[in-house]
């Protein structure tokens, strides 16, 4: 996803370097750690089995969005690394705060980890809306990605303090509409790349 430019009233991609795409790698880590996480929350795996996703998160969507970042901080594309970098501390602090709670790293009584994981999502529902907000300028599809786990995330804290199996669903459906959304934005990059026009996104909402 190259730096984003308003042109004629029509999105269009510019960059420093040209054919430089931090998006090229980015992307398609952060639908693998998306999928997992859409699995694990839809209840494919069962409870004992909670970290099945973490390997990929690890070793495939928090690498692969480390590297986008650092790749698109040294091409100039400010608000792509700023994206990058809120989806990559989401993933890494999901992943430590998984791994922490599963091998007692950080002693916290059992009737507390709700309340753990409640500190977790309500730290990024602040963060994930903010930046949503910030970005408005972008085309719409990016702000309905935004949206996207503005809600799945808003769902899930709901669903710690009041437990419903309709709520659990309706979480795990935002997320793999994220991945649906995120999917068609590689296929954007990947158009762009192949020196055509990409795909449509939509006008920017503000």
């Amino acid at each position: 996803m190259p730096e984003a430019i308003l042109r004629e009233g029509e999105f269009a991609v510019a960059s420093p370097t040209p054919g430089a795409d931090p998006a090229m790698v980015a992307i398609p880590t952060v639908i693998a750690g998306a999928v997992g996480l859409f699995l694990t929350t839809v209840g494919f795996v069962p409870p004992s089995a909670a970290l099945a996703a973490i390997p990929v998160i690890l070793a495939a969507t928090c690498l692969g969005l480390l590297i986008g970042t650092i790749w698109a901080a040294a091409l100039g594309q400010n608000i792509v690394a700023t994206l990058y970098a809120v989806f990559l501390g989401f993933y890494l602090s999901y992943a430590v705060l998984q791994l922490g709670l599963a091998n007692d790293w950080y002693k916290i009584a059992a009737n507390e980890v709700a309340t753990t994981v409640a500190v977790f999502l309500i730290c990024w529902i602040v963060v994930i809306v903010m930046l949503t907000a910030a970005t408005l300028k972008l085309p719409v599809a990016f702000t309905v990605l935004l949206g996207l786990v503005d809600v799945a995330l808003a769902l899930l804290l709901a669903n710690l303090y009041r437990p419903s199996f309709l709520l659990q669903m309706l979480a795990s459906a935002f997320v793999f509409a994220f991945v649906a959304l995120g999917i068609y934005l590689y296929f954007h990059v990947m158009s762009v790349a192949f020196g055509g026009k990409g795909l449509p996104l939509g006008r920017p909402l503000a």
